[in-house]
């Protein structure tokens, strides 16, 4: 078995520190030292076989001591006679673990978060506690943070964007770019009324904490040319806001979704129709368009696992939508076209219909390959001309 060496006894307490444990004793955490340490030694039968080998490891070991503390063992042997070996290892005080991985610095620098914390936010030493290694890294722009923290607790639901606020040492960007931490820094702060939890994760950040939402946007395109909404002659791309969008009443019964753009600006004429830009994951912006679940919708992705658990996405919002030219047969006809998927969807998708999910099930078990796709780019126009009558 191997014997514990002075590497092994720096690796025990770096763990600790990984864990967070030696910085959260300076912010009021539990106490981790003294503590004693695995230690590894030699047995009776090694003591005796193995000498020269016991006697290089108590030199190592007392070499290193200082930082860490021996207890000693006396044995006796019939051969050897009576002899000192190392019976355990201790680290007495959180400053001598620190030396020994050489975070005294970083332990330093922590304090000083602390301190500076319990001065402007003293709410937040019990998250810096409980995350310490993360309010270490964000040491930078911790004072920032708490600045935005202060200036919500000021200002509870302000109703403005998040670019809008009156904080001129803070970059709206590291705002937008630390939401996640924003998020749980405000529910430890924030009153209960100026927080609507109905909101969560990332994208829910400006509701919750009562932030304007920039308006989504919803990128048309409308294929019969006898349905116009702006003058003849011009372009019938069109971008409205998703509330704009959900206000039309647009005389067609054919909506076609498709997520690559020039397929999207490439669409042939349809009478009756309009063609979508899609989103890839999410189409909250589509939902609250009421009107679309009286048309029939059309969705072309990829096929590949991704472009199927899109189309199972789509249609928890729209349950009647249709998949085309995402089929086994447009797959193996544009077989020298296929792509590798990097990171292949493995969950279950509940929505797809027989057809559909067989051939999910046939790439993700790589029945033609590894993580083979086709990109919907890839298809040729004359199979989408081909097909479309047939919808």
């Amino acid at each position: 078995m191997k014997w514990t060496t002075p590497k092994d006894i720096k690796t025990q307490v770096q763990k600790l520190w990984n864990r967070g444990l030696l910085l959260a004793a300076l912010s009021g955490g539990a106490p981790v030292f003294p503590r004693r340490l695995t230690l590894k030694g030699p047995n009776s039968r090694e003591l005796s076989e193995r000498f020269p080998d016991v006697r290089d490891w108590i030199t190592q070991l007392n070499t290193a001591a200082g930082l860490y503390r021996i207890e000693w063992r006396r044995v006796k042997h019939r051969v050897l006679g009576a002899n000192e070996i190392p019976a355990e290892i201790w680290i007495d005080t959180l400053e001598d673990a620190l030396g020994l991985i050489g975070r005294r610095s970083a332990a330093e620098q922590f304090t000083a978060l602390v301190e500076f914390t319990g001065k402007k936010r003293p709410e937040l030493i019990l998250w810096m506690t409980k995350h310490p290694l993360r309010a270490l890294d964000l040491a930078e722009d911790w004072p920032q943070l708490l600045a935005v923290v202060t200036w919500l607790r000021k200002h509870p639901r302000p109703e403005i964007y998040l670019r809008q606020m009156d904080l001129p040492a803070v970059h709206t960007k590291l705002i937008e770019g630390y939401r996640g931490v924003l998020a749980e820094l405000l529910d430890l702060v924030l009153p209960e009324q100026a927080i609507d939890a109905r909101h969560t994760g990332i994208g829910g950040f400006c509701r919750r904490y009562g932030f304007l939402d920039k308006p989504s946007r919803i990128r048309f395109r409308i294929l019969d040319p006898n349905v116009r909404l702006l003058p003849a002659g011009s372009d019938q791309d069109i971008t409205l806001t998703q509330d704009s969008f959900a206000s039309l009443a647009l005389p067609v019964s054919k909506v076609y979704i498709t997520e690559n753009e020039i397929n999207f600006l490439a669409f042939p004429d349809v009478p009756d129709a309009i063609v979508i830009f899609g989103a890839g994951y999410g189409f909250d912006n589509l939902a609250a368009a009421g009107w679309l679940q009286q048309k029939a919708i059309y969705y072309w992705g990829d096929i590949d696992t991704h472009g199927f658990a899109i189309l199972n996405q789509l249609r928890g919002v729209f349950p009647h939508a249709v998949s085309f030219l995402m089929d086994r047969r447009t797959l193996l006809d544009h077989r020298p076209l296929w792509g590798v998927e990097v990171n292949p969807e493995t969950t279950n998708l509940e929505r797809l219909n027989a057809e559909e999910g067989a051939l999910f099930d046939q790439l993700r078990q790589n029945d033609w390959g590894d993580r083979i796709r086709l990109e919907q780019e890839r298809i040729g126009f004359n199979f989408l001309r081909d097909v479309l009558p047939q919808l």
